[in-house]
């Protein structure tokens, strides 16, 4: 997945984001969306692997959700502000980081979501 874009929806097809970059990258990982205004031309950015997140030096809040290898759901945060972190989820492979209120508000938990490469 590394260089990629990759549009990213349900099993029932709605899009969960169009441009979803993915950060394998160990100074992209590291770096993520800290210190920037903005995501970095994309609505959602995959950092993988990872398992848990923090939001230090971020300029606004996030929608996250953490999906396994599989791209299943394993939690789904809404709305988490500058200045926090989550709990490490161990079931997770991988953390999706998208602006707050952009997430589709009715993902689930156990849900397997598809990665559409656009490359």
């Amino acid at each position: 997945m590394e260089n990629k874009i990759y549009k990213l929806k349900t099993s029932k097809g709605e899009i969960i984001c169009n441009k979803m970059i993915v950060a394998r990258d160990m100074m992209l990982r590291i770096k993520g969306l800290m210190f920037s205004a903005d995501l970095p031309d994309c609505d959602g950015f995959l950092i993988a692997p990872c398992n848990s997140i923090h939001t230090f030096f971020m300029r606004y809040p996030l929608d996250i959700v953490f999906l396994d290898k599989n791209f299943k759901v394993v939690k789904v945060i809404y709305d988490l502000s500058p200045w926090r972190m989550t709990w490490m989820y161990l079931r997770s492979h991988q953390v999706l980081e998208m602006k707050a209120g952009t997430l589709i508000k009715n993902l689930n938990k156990g849900e397997t979501l598809e990665a559409i490469c656009l490359n």
